[in-house]
């Protein structure tokens, strides 16, 4: 009788255990972090470093475009993302609509690390909304082996009628009209009809040098010699000067177009905790070199640098020098002018 109290007992005790049990990673129990960013702009193994070390799961969702990333916020009401990766001009757009949220300075680390030069620019005054993540230029790509680059210093050289048929431009309104508003002396941020509409002439004159345009890998066509003379990303240059080292890049004597690609927090982000969690990872130096070196372009994060292999660190290719970078404009936003650029770039395209 004894004996079979005893079982009764031990099996009301391992029933009770099972039913009990703690379900220590239930989905209610492990933290998330949604994340809306560039394809290819954040490496896999910096995602499952976070993981292991935070247990914050990760859940990427890409776009490829900024105009995809504000019409899907929009949508959702700046819900459904903790973080988002908006360009420097999309910014501007997403705090003026009340997209994003200001930051929290006192929730973030390793600040300092940041370089000056990339930060309290005019599309985000102190910082206030947004922190740099990546940046880069576009400049003009040459092969060597079919033009000399000595002869290339100035936007203004892509209109020279000899190159007809052999030029590559960004698939990118505001990038188009960048170098043809910097070459005619205006700002690349002009709000001014006269400004954009003597741009959208002088583009119409570039026109039959245009082979063709092209965001998605432009390397690509240099390499395959498609074309000759063109736009071209630093980072996009430094792969292609791998593979031909005809390859040569140039930063024009009006100022490179430079860009930057910003961490924000959306206006109604769920994970707010984990979300300042990444913040400070992204920012340590360490990790902002491995993400830097495995995309390809440039750091903000000057820290990182002497963490970098000396030959990647030191190529003003993917670093431009003081010099260029002030010389250069950043994108920011046109607000009422965008309809307008958006008119003469589909007339521009239609004209090809």
């Amino acid at each position: 009788m004894k004996g079979k109290i005893g079982v009764g007992l031990l099996l009301l005790t391992v029933i009770g255990s099972i039913l009990f049990w703690p379900a220590s990673r239930s989905d209610a129990d492990v933290r998330k972090l949604y994340i809306y960013n560039w394809s290819e702009y954040m490496p896999p193994e910096i995602l499952e470093d976070f993981t292991d070390e935070t247990g914050i799961e990760v859940i990427l969702t890409t776009y490829d475009s900024n105009e995809s990333m504000y019409a899907k916020l929009k949508m959702l009401d700046a819900t459904g993302y903790d973080l988002v990766v908006p360009s420097s001009y999309f910014v501007s757009k997403l705090r003026e609509e009340q997209l994003i949220r200001p930051l929290d300075k006192s929730r973030i680390d390793h600040l300092e690390n940041l370089s000056p030069l990339f930060l309290n620019k005019d599309y985000d005054p102190n910082n206030t909304y947004s922190l740099p993540y990546l940046w880069g230029a576009t400049a003009i790509g040459v092969n060597a082996e079919f033009i000399d680059p000595s002869s290339i210093t100035s936007w203004r050289d892509l209109w020279n009628p000899k190159y007809r048929g052999q030029i590559l431009l960004m698939n990118d309104v505001r990038e188009v009209f960048h170098i043809a508003l910097r070459s005619l002396g205006y700002s690349a941020n002009s709000k001014n009809p006269k400004e954009i509409k003597a741009a959208y002439r002088s583009l119409q004159q570039l026109m039959p040098n245009v082979a063709v345009f092209n965001s998605d890998a432009p390397e690509r066509p240099y390499l395959s010699e498609d074309v000759y003379l063109g736009m071209l990303w630093n980072g996009s240059a430094f792969k292609a000067i791998q593979d031909n080292p005809n390859i040569k890049f140039i930063y024009p004597k009006e100022g490179a177009v430079l860009w930057m690609d910003n961490i924000a927090i959306p206006q109604n982000a769920q994970h707010i905790d984990e979300a300042y969690v990444m913040i400070n990872y992204l920012l340590r130096p360490e990790v902002a070199a491995k993400i830097s070196a495995k995309i390809g372009y440039p750091t903000p994060n000057q820290a990182a640098k002497a963490m970098m292999d000396a030959s990647f660190a030191t190529n003003d290719v993917i670093f431009p020098p003081t010099a260029i970078i002030q010389a250069g404009e950043f994108q920011s936003t046109v607000g009422e002018a965008n309809p307008l650029y958006n008119e003469y770039w589909q007339k521009l395209k239609t004209q090809q």
